[in-house]
């Protein structure tokens, strides 16, 4: 069973009362008088950004503000806290951030906690937390204990005519919802001789979510002493999306105004309307493709075990194990060792002895190919391991001459056409593709079902890093499995089907489906070279552990007993 769950979550209230007096604020307030003021977000209860107001000139500034959050019980819940010191010339300073995990305060309780901003001086940001029921109906959430997917609605956006001047220019503005999936659309504003569809967003429902009516920017003059300054005037209205359906007009401006109606439903599929299933697996489960391919290899492996080992007796379906071979990449050298491995296991005739194959960059050249072939592993490999030493030892030139570059340009043209985000990762794939094959390469990940529906091949298992940019692989990376079912990782019990690799999602559902893409484009993926960065580099001309994260990591430090309940604990993060 899949162990991805439905489950009704309880709404509670949250009230936060920003801290009602700060004795003092960082360090730098010993030099200067300091411009302070907190940010809170709380991304699983609200897109929005909320801050107090900034204390001017103040080295104990207090706020006495409070903020309201609507929360799951059954979604982690961690607020941030951010410390600022604002600067009306540059960017603000960012003093400390404090993270705090919600859940540790019970249902009914109210207290009041004290961070400490240096652990080497006596400032202290103080804040109030109460727990409250809400009287919100309960929202229903799919989860599997790490990802969380939630309740999906469907906003539409009809804007009619006002008193708006007829230019062409002002009749379009921009619509946004933060944290819908569309963000923001430019729309055309509506008349009765000429009506347009109403615009559509879908956004997360018990969110806190907000609509944003904005006009263009309009450009004035203003006079300054010295000359004359063009200055941008940006109209826009914000209505919160918490009490729909709306219909009245709004003035966003002196003499422009539009009548605005606004309608919510709920997300459905089918004649029954019932609330759309996701599109996505949360599990951390086989999934039923890859189950019914184990039961029919499981007999493949059986037969094949019982003929090696000469045994008597056929073995029972508990008996029969889950062999799986697994390889590194390291190019040219990778496909040709695979190739030679595969080879020596037919021999061995304990190819059928295996159920996976996974393998990364180099090996996957060879997998694929075998691939290729729905009844490979059951035929001679010599006539396909000529052909891979041809193309081996070829002349990797033409992959690089004016005629292969314009037609890298065009498939990447194409690509981008179609709505896949393009980089030199798919520059890459189509190089490997001009250098291991004579022409274009049609076969698609998800073709390779043929070769394991019957389970007469091993399942293959292809494997990707997941890296980011400014951390060392060694501190960060996260193992991504391809299959010709799936997509996803297993870390967070996340998958996709193979053909919607791509695509665009939000929580959960498929919102835009993209052409499942070639190959090629999933080997210049699955290369690990380009999950090194500059900082791995750095890391190995330098052996020391302390100097390594000493200057690369940010300083997080554990609160601790002194100050609030051990269950309390928060974390705080001071930048470099």
């Amino acid at each position: 069973m899949d162990p991805a769950w439905h489950q009704p979550s309880p709404h509670e209230g949250l009230q936060y009362n920003s801290p009602p007096v700060c004795k003092s604020t960082v360090a730098s307030s010993r030099v200067t008088q300091s411009d302070c003021y907190v940010s809170l977000s709380l991304p699983t209860a609200s897109v929005q950004q909320f801050r107090t107001k900034t204390v001017q000139n103040n080295k104990n500034p207090t706020w006495n503000e409070t903020f309201h959050f609507t929360i799951q019980s059954q979604v982690k819940n961690i607020l941030e806290l951010k410390v600022c010191d604002e600067d009306n010339i540059t960017q603000d300073d960012h003093l400390l951030t404090v993270f705090f995990d919600v859940s540790k305060i019970q249902l009914g309780e109210n207290i009041q906690l004290s961070f400490q901003l240096n652990p080497q001086g006596k400032e202290e940001l103080e804040v109030e937390f109460t727990m409250e029921s809400s009287p919100d109906p309960p929202e229903n959430i799919v989860t599997n204990g790490v990802l969380v997917s939630r309740e999906v609605s469907c906003l539409d956006v009809q804007v009619n005519d006002g008193r708006l001047r007829k230019d062409s220019t002002e009749r379009k503005f921009a619509l946004t919802v933060d944290g819908s999936y569309e963000g923001t659309q430019t729309h055309t504003l509506s008349s009765c001789l000429c009506p347009t569809s109403p615009a559509r967003f879908h956004y997360i429902k018990y969110n806190q979510s907000a609509l944003t009516v904005a006009l263009p920017r309009r450009r004035r003059l203003s006079r300054s002493i010295s000359s004359q300054n063009e200055r941008d005037l940006n109209e826009s209205v914000t209505l919160a999306l918490n009490s729909l359906p709306i219909q009245e007009k709004i003035t966003i401006a002196e003499d422009r105004t539009i009548d605005l109606y606004t309608k919510a439903n709920e997300w459905t599929q089918g004649l029954c309307f019932r609330p759309r299933d996701l599109d996505a697996r949360l599990g951390f489960d086989l999934c039923t493709d890859e189950q019914n391919f184990l039961q029919n290899r499981r007999k493949v492996v059986a037969a094949a075990l019982k003929d090696v080992l000469h045994l008597e007796e056929d073995l029972q379906d508990h008996e029969v194990p889950i062999v799986a071979v697994t390889t590194a990449g390291c190019g040219i050298r990778a496909l040709t060792a695979m190739y030679g491995s595969i080879l020596g296991l037919q021999k061995l005739r304990v190819l059928d002895c295996i159920s996976y194959i996974s393998g990364s960059s180099g090996t996957t050249w060879t997998m694929t190919k075998l691939y290729e072939d729905a009844d490979w592993s059951r035929k001679d490999l010599g006539e396909i391991i000529i052909e891979a030493r041809k193309q081996a030892s070829k002349c990797k030139m033409g992959a690089f001459c004016m005629r292969s570059l314009r037609n890298y340009y065009r498939e990447l043209s194409q690509r981008t056409q179609a709505g896949h985000k393009t980089s030199f990762i798919d520059l890459w794939g189509l190089m490997i593709e001009s250098m291991l094959n004579d022409g274009k390469c049609h076969h698609r990940l998800s073709d390779q079902r043929r070769a394991v529906n019957q389970g007469q091949n091993p399942l293959p298992i292809y494997l990707a890093l997941n890296v980011k940019d400014k951390v060392a692989t060694k501190d960060f990376r996260e193992w991504v499995e391809f299959t010709p079912y799936e997509v996803g990782f297993l870390k967070y019990g996340a998958f996709i089907r193979a053909e919607d690799f791509g695509s665009e999602f939000f929580m959960g559902r498929l919102m835009k489906k993209l052409p499942e893409s070639r190959i090629c484009f999933m080997q210049g993926m699955w290369s690990s070279i380009f999950s090194k960065n500059l900082l791995d580099a750095w890391h190995a001309a330098d052996n020391s552990e302390d100097f390594w994260h000493r200057w690369t990591q940010d300083k997080v430090t554990e609160i601790g007993k002194s100050q609030v309940p051990f269950d309390l604990w928060p974390l705080s993060f001071r930048p470099l």
